[in-house]
């Protein structure tokens, strides 16, 4: 098992397998990406995916950029390990055309980017996208069965915060057919573009916790899942937020193949050239320097 100094056991691993994107929202961080190098190609990917399934790591996701904007994306997924769980977050725009084939090479679920399912607005935030694109390819995800389905929506002051218990009904509209699908909350990470809009997702706890039937913690970042007649609603706060540092139990991997240690800092460990026990002991050491981030 990997288990840095703060006692935190690496359980999930997050590989970038690109840094393009179709889209250009608003807020994108790009997984702390500022200048990536050459993308890893798929035996690369499932190299590193392997030395971390043999050193314990459980569940595996897939992000980007836009991860489905990879020609490969089907054989990646396929040349996976035998992890627990394989998801996936995609903007959703190419959703619709590959949701069956992701399932059938193994893809056991997906989160999709939704902010608003205002049209305007959705084109505002991703630099002129299509909504409709992306709820056909939400519905066509739910008939292959890629779920449990996390809606991830990027609260914005001034742009979506009205949106939230309709976006909380829509979600819990495809559950009334027995799929499980859950509104992610999430703060927005701000910079120079978005501070304006900042606005903390916290304060939307008083009213779920008045109207839930039960309130989890998840394990992860001790996450606040409540769910309600509305639907379930899961908030996730990674500034300011000690809890969710200290319970982080998620690394990640760029797209040029570089373990980030932290999503808030720059620090990473190049796993170039490195392979079968130089590997592990890369990812080994790279666990042991690994700090909570507070803000």
């Amino acid at each position: 098992m990997l288990t840095d100094p703060f006692g935190r056991t690496i359980k999930n691993l997050r590989i970038a397998v690109t840094s393009r994107c179709n889209l250009n929202c608003i807020y994108c961080h790009r997984e702390g990406e500022d200048n990536p190098g050459d993308e890893m190609s798929a035996e690369r990917i499932a190299e590193i995916a392997n030395a971390f399934h043999e050193l314990g790591v459980k569940k595996l996701k897939l992000t980007g950029g836009e991860p489905l904007l990879r020609r490969d994306i089907c054989d990646i997924i396929s040349s996976m390990p035998d992890f627990e769980e394989i998801s996936l977050t995609t903007n959703g725009i190419f959703l619709k055309d590959l949701a069956f084939d992701l399932k059938a090479s193994g893809l056991d679920r997906v989160n999709v980017s939704l902010d608003t399912l205002n049209a305007e607005t959705f084109r505002f935030i991703t630099g002129g996208g299509d909504l409709n694109r992306v709820i056909e390819g939400l519905r066509t995800a739910v008939e292959a069965e890629l779920t449990p389905i996390k809606l991830n929506m990027v609260l914005m002051k001034g742009i979506n915060e009205s949106e939230v218990r309709k976006m909380l009904e829509f979600a819990n509209s495809f559950n009334k057919k027995g799929t499980n699908v859950i509104l992610q909350l999430i703060e927005l990470i701000p910079n120079s573009a978005t501070e304006r809009f900042y606005l903390d997702p916290t304060i939307f706890e008083e009213e779920f916790a008045r109207i839930a039937n039960a309130i989890k913690i998840r394990d992860m970042h001790r996450r606040k899942q409540f769910v309600t007649p509305f639907g379930v609603v899961e908030i996730v706060k990674p500034l300011d937020n000690t809890d969710f540092c200290m319970h982080c139990n998620r690394i990640r991997i760029t797209s040029d193949g570089k373990i980030k240690l932290c999503l808030m800092t720059n620090e990473t460990v190049d796993l170039s050239g490195l392979s079968g026990e130089e590997l592990k002991k890369a990812i080994s050491e790279a666990v042991r320097r690994r700090r909570p981030f507070f803000r």
